[in-house]
């Protein structure tokens, strides 16, 4: 679960490049593994950020999910609250009874 991170935590996740450039690139990568995260900094700048991939796909799930609600907000703000029955939305799109009968049910496995 992503959680906020404290500025004791931050300063702890600080690495500079030059651990890289001294060959500790795997001890790197193995406090990443247990951290989660690192900030490299390169001349006292942040350079980048490594994340393991479980916590980069929780940010990617984090934001689509954001993207979805906003969306779904948007929607609900432009439509006033209408809704539309299964009929007006087949009508607008030339959907017909026959379309859905005719359509392969994906499978479930």
């Amino acid at each position: 679960m992503i959680t906020t991170m404290s500025i004791g935590n931050m300063l702890n996740s600080i690495v500079p490049i030059s651990r890289f450039n001294n060959g500790e690139a795997a001890k790197v990568f193995d406090e990443v593994e247990e951290t989660g995260c690192k900030i490299v900094v390169k001349n006292n700048v942040p350079a980048c950020v490594l994340l393991t991939p479980e916590k980069y796909q929780e940010l990617i799930e984090l934001l689509d999910n954001e993207y979805l609600y906003a969306l779904a907000l948007e929607r609900e703000m432009k439509d006033a609250g209408k809704s539309y029955s299964a009929t007006e939305v087949m009508e607008q799109y030339g959907i017909t009874d026959a379309d859905i009968d005719n359509a392969e049910d994906d499978e479930i496995e």
